[in-house]
């Protein structure tokens, strides 16, 4: 009889390397999953996948209703890809997810963005940091790959993920051309077409010549550079900049989106650009885009200047 925790192992093999999901993917899996074995031990529950019920699995889901709707509509998309694969192995008879009905409304949540202004203040900063750094110095070089990352980051619009994991190959410094592995390990292209950021992309090449390895951002020991690194560096600099916004990597890839948009870029570009599978999640930028038009209006309409009112 299969048990659970063989079951899990299972699957995660599957997706590993059958599947080939990205890390961050199984990471997530097996945090989903190790939560849903330790709910059925805590409730004394069958931990034999083929008595696992839909009764059981109701409870489960009664159970994640503690987090935010965004972590439960994760958690039930392991839990049923986890059910599908043991049905499509023939491990089990019956899928107990096949008839139960799981609406998970999300709020909708606009996306936060900067400004042009706001975004020209954050690379500023990063270039007075590496003005002021001693020429032949360690320090010197992180800065111009700290200004390199955030210049990529505004570039491309890509993740924090997609940015940390580029490898020094996927980079081409004569044609401009990156390769990103988005979610699900899917390729997209990107292209740099600013000479600025072609400049301080070689320069950056040119200071760690020796130090890049498989990946294209290392840190002082040659490591990879994390997601978190990125993270603070994103931070601190606008804090630097004395923006009071939070602001994050993400909220450079909704920036990216949303100047885009402003421009007159087709959203159908947009959604290419960010790697996006349906144009139904890109949408949401041309919401933000219509509080800009409302802005706008508020502002700069001619009525404001004709002075006529009902008496």
């Amino acid at each position: 009889m299969l048990t659970i925790q063989q079951a899990t192992t299972d699957f995660l093999n599957h997706c590993r390397y059958e599947k080939n999901l990205s890390t961050k993917t199984l990471k997530f899996y097996t945090i989903d999953l190790t939560q849903f074995r330790a709910f059925l031990s805590a409730g004394a529950y069958p931990l034999i996948v083929s008595e696992l019920d839909k009764y059981c699995i109701k409870l489960y889901l009664k159970e994640l209703y503690q987090w935010k709707p965004k972590t439960i509509k994760r958690k039930v998309a392991t839990i049923k890809a986890f059910f599908n694969y043991l049905e499509y192995e023939d491990a089990i008879v019956v899928n107990p997810l096949r008839k139960i009905k799981i609406r998970i409304k999300e709020p909708q949540v606009l996306p936060k963005a900067l400004t042009k202004k706001e975004t020209g203040q954050i690379l500023q900063q990063a270039y007075k940091a590496l003005s002021t750094a001693p020429l032949d110095t360690y320090t010197r070089k992180e800065r111009i790959r700290d200004v390199a990352i955030v210049e990529l980051l505004f570039a491309t619009g890509a993740r924090v993920s997609e940015i940390a994991n580029l490898r020094a190959e996927d980079l081409n410094l004569k044609t401009g051309r990156i390769t990103i592995r988005g979610k699900g390990n899917k390729e997209r292209l990107a292209y740099i077409c600013n000479e600025g950021t072609f400049k301080i992309l070689r320069a950056y090449f040119d200071a760690f010549r020796r130090g890049v390895g498989e990946f294209l951002w290392v840190n002082r020991l040659g490591k990879k550079l994390s997601d978190q690194s990125i993270r603070n560096l994103v931070r601190h600099l606008a804090g630097k900049a004395n923006i009071s916004k939070h602001v994050t990597p993400h909220v450079f890839r909704h920036t990216f989106a949303t100047l885009l948009l402003e421009n007159d870029v087709d959203i159908k570009y947009i959604q290419s650009l960010l790697g996006h599978s349906s144009i139904t999640t890109t949408q949401i930028y041309t919401q933000v885009n219509r509080e800009k038009q409302k802005q706008i209006l508020r502002k700069k309409h001619p009525r404001h200047e004709l002075l006529f009112v009902m008496d």
